[in-house]
C-alpha cells in the first residue's frame, strides 16, 4: 500500500517541472521541421530533377543546396515564397526546362538568366515586374506567363520568341502589344485580358490563334482582317466599348462577329472575298483606275476579242464583256440586276469604251449586249468569279494561273467537302461516337485517331494521353506524342507512306484532307486484311 501511494507523489513532484522541456520544444519545434523538408527537397532534387520549394516563405535560396548537385535540374517550383530577386543559384541551373516564380516579390529580372537555353516555359506571374527585360526574349520559350504584374509595355524584342505558343500577359498595365507580333508564328493562345488596350493590331489575324482573350480593355473596333482566323475557337471580348461590330452582335458569340467582319469587308471592298479564290485581290471599283483604262486600250487595239484570262475560245470574255461586268457591279451592287436596265447600261458602257472610231453599229451593240445580259442572267452564281478573276490591271493578270477556272475550283471543293464528311463518318461509325461539328479541333489533340487505330489492331498505340478534368487540354507535347504514335501505328498496319499525312496536317488542322486519305488508307488495309483471313 506503501509502494502504491508513493507512484502519485512521485507524478506530482514531477508535474511542476514538466511546462520547462515544453517551452524548450516550442521554441525549436519550428526550425526542425523545415529543415527536414528542405533537405529532404534538395535530396529528391538531386535524384529526380524535379525541385519543390514552393510555399516554405524563402527569402532566399537555401544555402545548403551548394552540399547537393542539382546541375541535372530540369523542373523548379520555386512559388508562393518571399523572394525579391531570381535566386542567382538558379541560373545556373543551364538544363533548367520549367521555372515557376509565381506569387512572390520579384521586381526585376537579371540579363543572366539569357544561360537558361533550355527554357520551354517561364511563370513570373503574380509579382512586382514594371518591365520585362529583352532578355527574356533569348530563350527559346514555349510558355510565358507574366501575368498580375506592374507591366506597362512589352519588348519590342518579343518577336524573337519564334517557338513561342501561349502568351498570357493579363492583368497588367499594358497600353499597346508590339508592332511585330505577327512574326510570333507558332503562337496558339494570347492572354491580354484586363490591360489598357485600345487598338487591335492587325498582324494578329496571320496568327494560326486558338484562344484570344482581350476582355476589360479599352478596344472599340475590331479590325476586319480577323475574319480570316480560321482556327480560333475560344474569343473573349467583354467589358470594351466596342462599337464595330455593336454590342447587340458582340453577345451572339463568335460566329455572328465574324458574319459582321466579313459584311464589314465586303461592303469596304466591294468584293466578296468569302469566294474560294487564292487569286483573288482587292478591287475598289468606285472609280476606273488609270491602269485598267491603259490595259482595255491595249487590248482594243490588238482586239476586239482579246480573250482575257481564257483557255478556252468558248467561255471567253472580251474587252467589252468586261467593261460591262464593271457597269453592272458598280451600279447594281448587292442587288438583282433588271434586264431591260442592265441592256441599257450595257449599251451605253459599249459606245463609251469604243466610242465613234470603231465601225460598229448600233444593232450590233444591241446584240451584244443583249447576249452579255442573257449570260449574267443565267449564270449569276459565276457571277461575282468573273469580276474576281477577269476585272485585273495588266499586271495582275500576269499571275493569274491560265488554266484556272471557277467550275474546277468548285469540284474541288465539293470533292474536299464530301471527304471530310465520309471521314467524319467512318470515325464516327467505327467508334460508336459523335464527332463535334469543328472535325479539325476535335483530331487536333491526337486522340480519336489514337483510339480509331486501337479499334482496328488492339494495342497498336500502346499509350494514349488522353484529357482529364482538371486538365482539360493537352499540352502540344502530349498532341504531338499521340499523333506520332497514331502515325506509328499506321506504318506498323501496312498504310503505304505516301498516303501517311504529316504530323502538322492534324496538329495544324490545315491539311484534313490528307487526314482524310491516310484514315481511308488504313481502314482499307484493315478491311483487306479481315477478307485475307476470312
Amino acid at each position: 500500500m506503501t509502494a502504491l501511494g508513493a507512484e502519485p507523489l512521485r507524478h506530482s513532484q514531477l508535474a511542476p517541472s514538466a511546462p520547462q522541456p515544453s517551452l524548450l520544444a516550442l521554441g525549436s519545434s519550428p526550425n526542425v521541421p523545415l529543415n527536414r523538408g528542405l533537405e529532404r527537397a534538395l535530396e529528391e532534387a538531386a535524384s529526380s530533377g524535379f525541385l519543390n520549394l514552393s510555399a516554405r516563405k524563402l527569402k532566399e535560396f537555401p544555402r545548403t543546396a551548394s552540399n547537393y548537385d542539382l546541375t541535372d535540374t530540369v523542373d523548379a517550383d520555386l512559388s508562393k515564397n518571399r523572394l525579391t530577386d531570381v535566386p542567382p543559384e538558379v541560373v545556373h541551373l543551364v538544363s533548367l526546362e520549367t521555372l515557376n516564380l509565381y506569387h512572390n516579390c520579384i521586381r526585376s529580372i537579371p540579363d543572366s538568366i539569357i544561360s537558361l537555353q533550355s527554357l520551354t516555359s517561364l511563370n513570373i506571374s503574380r509579382n512586382q515586374l514594371s518591365v520585362l527585360p529583352a532578355c527574356v526574349c533569348g530563350l527559346p520559350l514555349r510558355v510565358l506567363n507574366a501575368s498580375n504584374n506592374k507591366l506597362n509595355a512589352l519588348p519590342e524584342s518579343l518577336s524573337q520568341l519564334s517557338s513561342l505558343m501561349e502568351l498570357d500577359v493579363s492583368c497588367n498595365e499594358v497600353t499597346a502589344l508590339p508592332r511585330h507580333i505577327g512574326r510570333l508564328k507558332a503562337l496558339r493562345e494570347l492572354n491580354v485580358r484586363r490591360n489598357l488596350i485600345c487598338v487591335l493590331p492587325e498582324d494578329l489575324a496571320d496568327l494560326p490563334l486558338v484562344k484570344f482573350d482581350f476582355s476589360c480593355n479599352k478596344v472599340s473596333t475590331i479590325p476586319v482582317c480577323y475574319r480570316k482566323m480560321t482556327q480560333l475557337q475560344s474569343l473573349q471580348l467583354e467589358n470594351n466599348p466596342l462599337q464595330s461590330p455593336p454590342a447587340q452582335i458582340c453577345i451572339k458569340g463568335k460566329v455572328h462577329i465574324f458574319k459582321y467582319l466579313m459584311m464589314e469587308a465586303c461592303r469596304g471592298d466591294k468584293m466578296p472575298d468569302s469566294l474560294y479564290l487564292p487569286v483573288m485581290d482587292r478591287l475598289s471599283l468606285s472609280r476606273p483606275s488609270a491602269g485598267s483604262t491603259e490595259d482595255i486600250d491595249q487590248h482594243k487595239k490588238l482586239d476586239s476579242d482579246s480573250g482575257v484570262g481564257s483557255d478556252n475560245g468558248d467561255k471567253r470574255l472580251s474587252a467589252t464583256e468586261v467593261s460591262v461586268c464593271v457597269c453592272l457591279f458598280s451600279c447594281n451592287f448587292g442587288m438583282k440586276v433588271s434586264p431591260l436596265c442592265s441592256k441599257k447600261r450595257m449599251l451605253g458602257c459599249l459606245k463609251a469604251v469604243h466610242g465613234p472610231e470603231e465601225n460598229r453599229t448600233d444593232l450590233q451593240d444591241q446584240q451584244n449586249a443583249s447576249d452579255i445580259a442573257t449570260l449574267v442572267h443565267a449564270c449569276c452564281e459565276y457571277y461575282f468569279c468573273f469580276l474576281s478573276v477577269f476585272l485585273r490591271t495588266h499586271k495582275s493578270l500576269e499571275s493569274v494561273d491560265p488554266q484556272f477556272t471557277m467550275r474546277r475550283k468548285m469540284e474541288q471543293l465539293r470533292e474536299e467537302l464530301e471527304l471530310m464528311e465520309q471521314l467524319r463518318e467512318s470515325i464516327e461509325s467505327r467508334l460508336k461516337v459523335a464527332l463535334p461539328e469543328d472535325l479539325g479541333s476535335s483530331l487536333m489533340d491526337g486522340v480519336v485517331l489514337c483510339h480509331l487505330a486501337n479499334h482496328i489492331r488492339p494495342r497498336s498505340v500502346a499509350s494514349i494521353h488522353v484529357p482529364s478534368p482538371a486538365v482539360p487540354k493537352l499540352s502540344m507535347a502530349k498532341c504531338r506524342r499521340n499523333v506520332e504514335n497514331f502515325l506509328d501505328a499506321c506504318r506498323k498496319i501496312g498504310v503505304p507512306e505516301d498516303k501517311l499525312c504529316l504530323p502538322h496536317h492534324i496538329l495544324e488542322e490545315k491539311g484534313l484532307v490528307k487526314v482524310g486519305i491516310t484514315v481511308q488508307a488504313l481502314l482499307e488495309e484493315a478491311t483487306t486484311k479481315q477478307n485475307l483471313f476470312t
